[in-house]
């Protein structure tokens, strides 16, 4: 969700012609941007202390989305750097930090589509992947790239709206891309949703199965949320829309969850075959437990102490160097 702001407002920034509003939409996320990276990191590590053949056989998998992944953000974190130094190369940086974000977002999205199809494992004693470099690449996990990206411009534009101070032109063409990004991303739920009933077994079994009135609650209460969402935004309350729109995400998240269960990759390991030993998962869980509320808690002061909008001013343009 974090991520996801900050990566659509990269987005949002390849179609911002003032450079001066280009480093306002910079400034805007230099607070938090990186703080919301290391739960990158907290994820894989998770994943590592949890379900180590997970952690093995996947990344093997998803070897080439998931290093374009990582020097993306890698990237990024150079435009961001170095922007500043130098007018003559500024439109390089800011070229290269929306290009950066478009591809974390993208190969993102399609190593989350890949997944969810599977993958084969080997006979040995120790199970690993057996596949080929390019197994990932399929029609629907090139969907969900492309899916991750329309979300993520949704909310990296109700970001960059809340961020700019009410009486700037960006926020009004952030309110457009709002507009765009909103009817783009019903499209692609739909797309989604229709397009895993007829390719996944598991998930029709699940959503046509004899509980199908919870999964019909669990898209109602989806379709709450959005609808939220939409009429915060019209009325200009942008924290509320954003925190509409993270419902939402966070509804369908725990939906595919529950739906992908008892599998963790479907079709490949389920969360039984694939789990440390019960003595590694109560250790990790214990050291995980007293980690992850001090990053809470570094995240929300994070967002509180930059929480005052900005102006284009506020970044790095011609006129500061």
């Amino acid at each position: 969700m974090l991520d996801g702001a900050d990566l659509g407002a990269g987005v949002f920034s390849l179609f911002v012609r003032d450079p001066e509003a280009r480093g306002g939409v910079t400034a805007a996320m230099a607070g938090t941007w990186d703080a919301n990276e290391t739960w990158l990191v907290v994820a894989g590590g998770i994943l590592f202390g949890t379900f180590p053949l997970v952690y093995g056989s996947a990344f093997h998998y998803l070897l080439v989305p998931l290093a374009i992944v990582l020097w993306s953000i890698m990237m990024r974190a150079i435009a961001l750097e170095f922007r500043h130094h130098s007018a003559r190369s500024r439109p390089l940086w800011d070229g290269l930090f929306g290009f950066a974000s478009l591809t974390t977002l993208f190969f993102a999205g399609m190593a989350m589509g890949a997944t969810l199809e599977g993958f084969p494992l080997s006979d040995d004693q120790v199970p690993t992947y057996a596949g080929g470099l390019w197994r990932f690449v399929s029609p629907f996990s090139v969907w969900t790239g492309l899916g991750a990206v329309i979300a993520a411009c949704l909310a990296g534009s109700l970001f960059v709206r809340a961020r700019f101070e009410r009486d700037e032109e960006i926020r009004q063409h952030a309110a457009r891309w709002v507009d765009r990004s909103f009817h783009a991303s019903l499209i692609a739920v739909v797309i989604t949703v229709v397009w895993s009933l007829l390719k996944f077994p598991w998930a029709s079994d699940k959503w046509l199965g004899p509980y199908a009135w919870v999964w019909a609650i669990v898209g109602l209460a989806t379709v709450y949320t959005v609808v939220r969402m939409r009429r915060s935004a019209r009325a200009e309350r942008d924290v509320a829309a954003i925190m509409w729109l993270n419902a939402a995400i966070a509804i369908m998240w725990l939906a595919m969850m529950f739906t992908m269960l008892p599998w963790l990759v479907p079709n490949t390991w389920t969360i039984y075959d694939a789990a440390s030993p019960s003595v590694s998962l109560v250790t990790f869980t214990m050291a995980m437990g007293g980690f992850l509320p001090v990053m809470l808690v570094y995240n929300w002061y994070q967002i509180w102490v930059f929480r005052a909008r900005v102006s284009k001013l506020t970044g790095y343009g011609p006129s500061h160097h």
